[in-house]
């Protein structure tokens, strides 16, 4: 089995950037009516005051437009940028809805719009140099990518997995035995939700569907999270098969460099 096999699934930034600009250029629209429109009646008060209006609803303009902007900057430079933390919970907690209504009107499918998020997310993520020790790092798994017919389950504990190599659990837990990561196996969003509250991480890295992940982003904020999705080969929720290299350069992302001196990073994983 190729473990290191690549993914069907592209993120695409461009979708989430464009929908952000979209939604600046109707801010922008929608101030310029509110001046305008009353504007026409405003002759009785003096023109002043249409000036005045027109001088506010500008100035609220510019500011959100320069906020536009630097998200823009924040995702596309894809380094360190003063601030960048900051901007990541107004992505999370007030443009991502707007964002997934504004691309619903669109017709553009709900999982396009979370790959997006959760690309740029992850971009956020890497470019605020967030760090922590191994044991307050946690790697949470779907439990469907273990084979259906297994016999160990490993919702419980991890450590059941027999590294058979018929799934991805194979190299994923020797990678998290690799790096002393804390990896578990949730069932739901609900007991997903129990793990992070009962394990109180500082760092996640996350593995689900769109869906899960994108809620998954929103519900354990401000915890920085990096997701790594799913390929779904037998449809949802059987079966699926991780990019593991994609979860390995996540912990890498998060850990100290002395935690992985002298491991490979070139899509390999150390032996056994």
């Amino acid at each position: 089995m190729d473990h290191g096999h690549d993914m069907s699934i592209k993120p695409r930034k461009r979708l989430f950037i464009g929908l952000l600009l979209v939604l600046e250029a109707l801010v922008a629209l929608g101030l310029f009516l509110l001046w305008y429109v009353p504007a026409r009646g405003y002759e009785n008060l003096g023109r002043s005051l249409s000036v005045y209006t027109a001088w506010i609803f500008g100035g609220i303009l510019v500011l959100f437009s320069l906020g536009i902007l630097f998200l823009v900057a924040i995702i596309l430079l894809g380094r360190e940028v003063p601030g960048a933390r900051r901007f990541r919970g107004v992505i999370i907690r007030y443009l991502l809805p707007v964002i997934t209504a504004l691309g619903r009107l669109a017709g553009i499918p709900k999982d396009d719009i979370r790959r997006s998020f959760i690309e740029i997310n992850n971009e956020m993520v890497r470019s605020s140099s967030f760090k922590a020790p191994p044991k307050r790092i946690l790697v949470l798994m779907p439990h469907c990518v273990q084979r259906d017919v297994c016999p160990y389950r490993i919702t419980v504990n991890v450590n059941n997995c027999r590294q058979c190599g018929k799934c991805d659990f194979d190299q994923l837990t020797r990678i998290a035995d690799r790096f002393g990561v804390e990896m578990t196996v949730a069932t739901g969003g609900t007991l997903a939700r129990r793990v992070v509250i009962e394990t109180r991480p500082e760092l996640i890295v996350g593995v689900a569907c769109e869906r899960d992940l994108a809620s998954g982003i929103v519900e354990t904020y401000p915890i920085p999270v990096i997701g790594v999705l799913i390929d779904r080969p037998e449809g949802p929720c059987l079966n699926t098969r991780v990019n593991v290299e994609k979860v390995n350069e996540a912990l890498q992302t998060f850990l100290p460099r002395r935690f992985f001196s002298g491991e490979t990073h070139s899509g390999q994983t150390a032996a056994t």
